[in-house]
């Protein structure tokens, strides 16, 4: 094992956990009880370590199967998302049990690829994610199998799992499987096969070894999730694929034991994000603000409030990366707006109480959050 792998993630502070369908359901016989309080029993411990956990559980549609006495995974859309609807009933309150018995609020966060998809939908679904966690609630989180249809389908949860690590910028996806990890290849029909401890994410190799389909149950197999550790590493989270069963996985793998397959980001989560913004070439808009701000800014490392704000140039909305500029019109900094420039207009000189009077909501109290935004390099 090397530091690397022992560190990834005894470090990380805010992991994203997804679970598969053949694990939450125990190969479809039903929602799995005493899995699910395992798991729920390890994540509590975890929160109250000071960490930040999201589950994305699949298992709606299974256990929708079950209680509609099918046997078999249906084909016709009406009737996935008719098992979705009863299914999730069940899930939800699984989980709410489990974790209040472990002293854990939950929260049920149903998500479709459009909400990902739409920049404002998107900072809303980050904005109720972060405030659970602040809260130490912890969100489970499921594709909203009963309206979407084929074409804005995740198609899988390893994927929503990824997108959901990126949304929250996670420092770590572990993705708990039915398998003990990736091997170089499929291990029940190639006797040579053998075990990757680690690796880096987004390898073209990966995706040669991972090949073939996931169970009757789930919708995922192995290449799902070499992709899923990709797309996380965009956003600067390294992945952990590791057998769903083994005990104590999640406390044992952040405590730094080696467990399952480590793919490993190649960029820090801050860097990738920071990079990001720094590399956009069409800017919306720009906010040019004082001398205060930018000392502020520059020095202090702090966010940017309205009232630093003197002047609003271009038409953009909430989400976009924009430009901050000092009063001689030199780019001070670049960051995402938590205001639409009709919105920023009226802020401008007035402090961050006044918000909810002015536009009649709050949806920050910053302009741009520190978290969101780059210093640009003195010339």
């Amino acid at each position: 094992m090397t530091e690397l792998h022992s560190t990834v993630l005894r470090d990380a502070r805010r992991i994203v956990v997804k679970v598969g369908s053949s694990l939450v359901t125990n190969e479809g016989r039903g929602l799995d009880e005493q899995a699910i309080g395992e798991w729920c029993r390890q994540l509590s411990a975890l929160v109250r370590d000071g960490r930040e956990l999201i589950m994305v559980s699949s298992g709606a549609i299974a256990e929708g199967m079950k209680r509609l006495g099918w046997t078999t995974r249906p084909k016709e859309l009406h009737e996935l998302q008719a098992a979705a609807a009863v299914g999730q009933m069940g899930l939800a309150q699984m989980y709410e049990t489990k974790l209040r018995e472990n002293g854990l609020g939950s929260a049920q966060v149903l998500l479709t690829h459009a909400d990902l998809a739409d920049r404002e939908r998107y900072l809303n679904a980050r904005s109720t994610l972060l405030t659970l966690l602040a809260h130490g609630v912890l969100p489970v989180i499921n594709e909203n199998d009963t309206v979407v249809n084929d074409e804005i389908k995740f198609g899988d949860n390893d994927t929503l799992g990824a997108l959901v690590a990126n949304l929250v910028e996670a420092d770590a996806l572990i993705i708990l499987t039915d398998q003990k990890g990736l091997f170089t290849a499929d291990p029940r029909r190639d006797p040579a096969a053998t075990f990757v401890h680690e690796a880096k994410a987004g390898d073209p190799a990966l995706e040669d070894m991972a090949g073939g389909a996931g169970s009757s149950i789930g919708r995922g197999g192995m290449l799902t999730k070499i992709l899923a550790a990709k797309r996380a590493a965009g956003s600067g989270a390294s992945t952990v694929i590791a057998w769903g069963r083994e005990p104590d996985a999640l406390l044992r793998l952040t405590q730094g034991e080696s467990i399952g397959t480590l793919l490993i980001a190649p960029t820090q989560k801050q860097q990738a994000r920071k990079q990001w913004m720094a590399d956009h070439l069409q800017l919306r808009g720009a906010i040019t603000v004082d001398d205060g701000a930018v000392a502020k800014l520059r020095h202090e490392g702090k966010s940017l409030l309205p009232i630093g704000m003197t002047a609003v140039t271009g038409d953009f909305s909430r989400g976009d990366v924009i430009a901050i500029l000092d009063g001689l019109g030199q780019e001070v900094a670049r960051g995402l707006a938590n205001y639409a420039s009709a919105e920023a207009r009226l802020l401008c000189r007035k402090p961050s109480s006044d918000v909810e009077s002015l536009l009649g909501y709050v949806a920050e109290a910053e302009m741009v959050h520190r978290d969101n935004l780059v210093l640009t390099k003195l010339s």
